[in-house]
């Protein structure tokens, strides 16, 4: 089973830390990958007229923010920038795209500020 998920959260979707399905806002689930597909695409397309920047990282990961809009991180005791996530997966796993060994969870490469909880 294939889902399309919405998070939103001080995390960038691609980072699947132990609890990222506690940030899930938004979620529909679909029989084959072509319908979730259009969904994920559909969505894509909403959230891009609603904010301002967006960093898409393969396969079908999304994040959306706008700068400023903050939340604050009780374990941090500082606000973090807010991220509107948007990814497809199957079985709440990230897709295999064949090439993408690379797991940033445990290989931070390049995160500007991660919630210390998570270092």
């Amino acid at each position: 089973m294939y889902q399309v998920i919405v998070t939103y959260s001080e995390n960038e979707p691609w980072w699947f830390f132990e609890e990222w399905q506690e940030d899930i806002v938004e979620e529909k689930s679909f029989e084959t990958f072509c319908s979730a597909k259009k969904h994920y695409d559909d969505l894509f397309e909403q959230l891009k007229i609603t904010y301002e920047e967006n960093r898409v990282k393969p396969p079908l990961l999304a994040a959306f923010w706008n700068d400023g809009e903050l939340i604050y991180c009780d374990d941090c005791d500082e606000e973090l920038q807010a991220y509107k996530g948007l990814m497809l997966v199957k079985d709440y796993q990230k897709l295999d795209d064949g090439e993408c060994e690379h797991n940033e969870t445990v290989d931070n490469c390049g995160k500007t500020k991660c919630c210390q909880r998570y270092s």
